[in-house]
């Protein structure tokens, strides 16, 4: 790439950047990027993107469980397609939902499928159609722990949810012992930390709780944290970050942010032969056995919470980008189909399981990509 180019794309993504405070990311790319607007772009980074006839900005919200993922997504399409900038503002699925239905982004990011009601929102926006939900990331969602001296900390769903309903309240309670018979739990009070917003994330737990300790987890899953006690933080960023500077504390984040800041993680007990690490390939093998319950282009999965497969960790999460399966609006709609067909080939695909998430099932990706190719 040339310097003039460099300083080009880069003066573009700066520019933006000082409109608005959301993700931006610079789109200067690899040295060896040679495409063209407009074209198939090949680079070290982003070799096979179809531009397709994208221009211009593209504006996106929602879920922060797939910031890490969209932030080398946009930095790859847009080193790849010069021209395009893709805004994507990580803060939570409901506020995601909240401007798509309000027409104020081209598409969301959700870490839950619409609601009925959310569909029924989105039909004013979508004039001749709907919102849809598209699976795009998958993941394990981590429970990291800051306990100085215990390096390996097994919990099962019952003592996971005792922990987040404040009935379990210090590290070497009996039901943590008897999980963990040659680790050295101190006699110190537990700090769970759980999203003060809506949040995805918060509903996939919930739902994960109430499958696989309905006993002890009596909560509805909904995106708004339902149980007493613990503190709240400002989206996955900020559980991460209170859990790595208080000690004795827990909380849930998608496992990027406890890659990213050494935080470690719980094993699980499901049932199975051993714990289950929450890796990317272990809750690959759970996410394989998702199944469509969404009707028409509608591609909402349905998970299994309470698997007892061999290496299957079961606490997972699946990103949903939300939008119209007809009516988009037309300003916005080359670019999503662009840079959502983008993520969801091969090689966007392949960024998931290179940074701690999950790719969707290939099944199931095909079913995207043809109703991506397709919307209007």
């Amino acid at each position: 790439m040339k310097l003039q180019r460099k300083n080009r794309l880069r003066a573009t993504a700066v520019g933006a950047l000082a409109v608005s405070g959301a993700l931006l990311l610079t789109a200067c790319g690899s040295d060896n990027n040679t495409g063209s607007t407009g074209g198939t772009a090949n680079s070290a980074s982003a070799k096979n993107v179809k531009c397709d006839g994208a221009k211009g900005k593209l504006l996106a919200s929602g879920s922060s469980a797939q910031k890490n993922a969209m932030d080398l997504w946009v930095k790859n399409y847009m080193a790849a397609c010069e021209g395009v900038e893709i805004n994507y503002k990580s803060s939570s699925s409901g506020e995601g939902i909240t401007n798509f239905t309000a027409g104020t982004v081209g598409f969301a990011g959700s870490d839950s499928a619409l609601k009925p009601e959310e569909v029924a929102d989105s039909k004013k926006i979508c004039k001749s159609g709907q919102g849809i939900n598209l699976p795009m990331v998958g993941g394990p969602i981590a429970i990291g722990y800051n306990l100085p001296g215990v390096d390996s900390l097994v919990l099962d769903a019952s003592a996971t949810a005792k922990i987040f309903n404040n009935q379990i309240k210090k590290w070497n309670d009996p039901a943590i012992v008897k999980l963990n018979p040659d680790a050295k739990l101190p006699d110190k009070e537990i700090q769970s930390v759980h999203r003060s917003g809506d949040s995805g994330t918060t509903q996939n737990l919930g739902k994960y709780l109430g499958k696989a300790a309905p006993n002890d987890w009596k909560y509805e899953a909904e995106k708004k944290w339902p149980a007493p006690g613990g503190q709240g933080a400002n989206g996955s960023a900020g559980v991460a970050a209170q859990v790595k500077q208080v000690e004795g504390s827990i909380g849930y984040f998608e496992l990027s942010y406890a890659t990213s800041q050494s935080i470690p993680t719980i094993k699980v007990s499901t049932g199975a032969a051993a714990p289950v690490a929450a890796t990317s390939e272990n809750a690959s093998k759970a996410i394989a056995a998702a199944k469509v319950k969404g009707t028409g282009k509608d591609l909402a999965l349905s998970l299994d919470y309470t698997t007892k497969a061999e290496g299957a960790y079961p606490l997972v999460l699946v990103t949903y980008e939300i939008v119209c399966d007809s009516g988009n609006n037309a300003d916005s709609l080359a670019n999503v189909k662009s840079f959502l067909g983008y993520t969801a080939s091969d090689e966007g695909q392949k960024i998931l399981s290179d940074n701690g998430y999950a790719p969707i099932p290939a099944e199931i990706n095909t079913k995207v990509r043809e109703i991506v190719a397709g919307l209007k």
